[in-house]
C-alpha cells in the first residue's frame, strides 16, 4: 500500500506540518521526516560545495590566465569570468546568512574541492596543471569579498 509520502509529497509535507502545529507527535511519519531532514542538510552542503567550486574555478582562471589572454587580445577583460564570480558570490552569501552553521564548513570544503577546481581550470584554459598551486591560494574571505580580484 502506497503512503501519502510516496504518492503526494507536498500533501505529506502539509499533513506533517499540521500534525506538528497541533502537537500530535505520535502521528508523525518520523522515519520519513528524519530522512528529509538529513537530505536537507546534504542539499545545503552540496550547494555550498557547488558555489565554492565555481568561484574557485573562475578565480583561478582570472589569476593564471587573464594576463596571458590580455597579452594576445588587449581588449580582453574577462567579463564573463567576473560576472560568473559575482553571480555566485551573492547566492553563496545568502546561503551562509540563512544557514550560519555552514560557515564552519567553508575552509574544509575549499580544501576538499581545490584539487578538482585546479584540474578543471587546467582543462578549461589549456594551461599546464603545474601552474596552479597544490594548495588553495585563496582564503574563505577572498571567495566572499566582492572587491577581491586576484592579481
Amino acid at each position: 500500500m502506497s503512503t501519502l509520502y510516496e504518492t503526494d509529497f507536498q500533501g505529506w509535507i502539509e499533513e506533517q506540518t499540521e500534525l506538528l502545529k497541533k502537537g500530535r507527535f505520535s502521528e508523525l511519519d518520523v522515519p520519513n521526516l528524519l530522512e528529509e531532514m538529513v537530505d536537507m542538510g546534504k542539499s545545503n552542503h552540496r550547494e555550498l560545495e557547488n558555489r565554492l567550486m565555481i568561484i574557485l574555478l573562475h578565480l583561478l582562471k582570472w589569476k593564471y590566465q587573464l594576463k596571458q589572454l590580455q597579452e594576445t587580445w588587449k581588449e580582453f577583460e574577462g567579463k564573463s569570468w567576473k560576472n560568473t564570480i559575482i553571480e555566485q558570490r551573492y547566492p553563496l552569501y545568502k546561503l551562509l546568512k540563512q544557514n550560519p552553521s555552514l560557515n564552519r564548513l567553508i575552509l574544509s570544503t575549499m580544501e576538499e574541492i581545490y584539487a578538482d577546481a585546479a584540474r578543471l581550470a587546467a582543462e578549461e584554459t589549456g594551461l599546464d596543471n603545474k601552474i596552479f598551486p597544490t594548495s588553495c591560494p585563496f582564503t574563505p574571505k577572498d571567495l566572499l569579498d566582492n572587491n577581491f580580484w586576484p592579481t
